[in-house]
């Protein structure tokens, strides 16, 4: 959910139901180095907690002193990211990479809760790729080494999102650990909330790709049921969120995407874009009018 799930959204989200707020992935290298978009990734309101920080290095030590950095900012709970399968972070040994290496998952982990008092969650991937399905092993690991949760993405690194997410390995991981365990991967409706927890067990879900334009699943609410009217007044009132957040011409640029998910609906389906985006906010019309594409 890079790039994503900011604090304009996670307030949204929140505001419909959700139960925990991630940040967006944080490089613990960035943080080290005092990167000035650190900030925005780690802001949030209080409404939101609990919140958690979501972290990502392949360096025990880095990690530990990024980690005690973002602890002044009072997060609720630090996230290991174990899932993410950008080429960029797992062809270095972060984020997904790290699932080749299950004894450098147990280090890192053993020392955040050595060090910190706040509990320590995870996200993994069930594998690099189908010949190293390693979900049991990690997973062990990260009860054996003090994680508070994790959560369970049913795809491997070298799927991404090309195929459909498998819950099976969600099921098994919750049968092998005694410590809550979170199902992810291919939730998009309200019938699927109810599926994964009859099919897996799982104590709760990550919803990510799923409520982007679409908040209202967290409350199940089918969007393909709301008005144009509904949907419109949330658009605005993104909008102005994003606005206040990052100033009006970087929300430009930034809003996009949220945009056009949210139309993205069988009730604007017979509109062209300019007529969609001029009724949801003239403002935002004319500014992306003039963005490039």
């Amino acid at each position: 959910m890079d790039g994503f799930s900011d604090q304009p959204f996670r307030t949204i989200c929140r505001q419909f139901g959700s139960a925990i707020s991630y940040t967006e992935f944080i490089n613990t290298t960035d943080v080290l180095q005092k990167h000035p978009y650190i900030l925005k990734r780690i802001a949030f309101q209080e409404t939101e907690r609990p919140v958690g920080f979501q972290i990502y290095g392949n360096s025990t030590d880095e990690i530990i002193k990024a980690a005690e950095i973002l602890d002044d900012y009072s997060p609720d709970f630090f996230d290991l990211n174990l899932g993410c399968s950008e080429r960029h972070v797992a062809s270095r040994g972060a984020g997904s990479g790290l699932l080749r290496f299950p004894e450098k998952i147990r280090e890192i982990m053993t020392a955040l809760v050595t060090h910190f008092h706040i509990p320590i969650t995870a996200k993994f991937r069930i594998g690099w790729d189908k010949t190293s399905l390693n979900y049991i092993e990690i997973a062990k690991i990260l009860e054996d080494s003090g994680a508070s949760m994790i959560a369970v993405h049913g795809r491997t690194r070298d799927q991404r999102w090309r195929e459909p997410a498998l819950w099976q390995p969600i099921e098994a991981v919750k049968n092998a650990v005694s410590i809550p365990v979170i199902g992810n991967g291919d939730v998009r409706t309200i019938e699927d909330i109810n599926e994964m927890f009859e099919q897996t067990g799982c104590d709760g879900i990550m919803i990510g790709r799923a409520a982007i334009g679409n908040p209202w699943i967290f409350s199940r609410i089918n969007k393909n049921e709301l008005s144009q009217t509904e949907i419109l007044e949330m658009i605005s009132k993104h909008w102005k969120n994003v606005e206040d957040f990052y100033g009006r011409e970087k929300a430009l640029v930034l809003f996009r995407k949220h945009l056009k998910s949210y139309l993205s609906t069988p009730q604007f389906a017979d509109l062209e874009l300019k007529q969609l985006i001029s009724a949801a906010d003239p403002i935002i019309a004319l500014g992306i009018e003039n963005q490039p594409s």
